[in-house]
């Protein structure tokens, strides 16, 4: 697909960051340039309403999930296209309110994400997205606190899919990514 091959052609690999052996892949160029953001944002919605509606109990998509914090980047642009809420799932800590909380494994260790405990109602449906998904833990832990809270994940959007590293498996719904990395 053309915009996937022009988005991946604008991502900047870090070697060794954020430790020894690892590429980061930057996604800052997508968004210090409109027509690469625009395109990101475009192709999400399209598939959205192409794919992931039509596929849907109801026909809708109610809550944009985003998690911490560049899913916050995208996340609202793509749920006001749709008509959609826009939630965000933080550190442990960082929102105010009555919270529901979730623990989940890291590659180096465990940490705890957060969502308002009335941010969504039960029977919603939901899509979660992020950045990047490569071990699946942060995602995971994003479908937990949705079901705690009665919603369902329709589905799980990245930017980049570390495929090799097959955290798609490990999730409770489909995964979609623009652009999928062996390495």
């Amino acid at each position: 697909m053309a915009d996937a091959a022009y988005l991946k052609s604008l991502l900047k690999p870090h070697p060794d960051f954020p430790k020894k052996g690892i590429v980061f892949l930057d996604i800052f160029p997508l968004l210090r340039n409109p027509v690469a953001f625009e395109t990101l944002i475009t192709h999400f919605v399209y598939h959205l309403t192409s794919t992931t509606i039509p596929r849907s109990p109801n026909k809708k998509i109610d809550v944009i999930v985003g998690l911490d914090a560049r899913g916050f980047l995208f996340g609202p642009i793509i749920a006001l296209r749709l008509g959609a809420a826009f939630v965000p799932v933080r550190k442990k800590g960082k929102l105010p309110g009555e919270c529901t909380t979730v623990t989940y494994e890291k590659e180096y260790g465990t940490d705890s994400f957060e969502m308002q405990a009335d941010a969504i109602q039960p029977g919603q449906n939901v899509v979660v997205v992020d950045d990047l998904i490569a071990t699946g833990g942060s995602a995971t832990a994003a479908g937990q606190l949705v079901k705690t809270l009665g919603g369902t994940v329709l589905e799980y959007l990245f930017i980049i899919e570390l495929t090799f590293l097959k955290a798609a498996k490990r999730l409770d719904a489909p995964v979609y990514s623009i652009i999928q990395s062996d390495d």
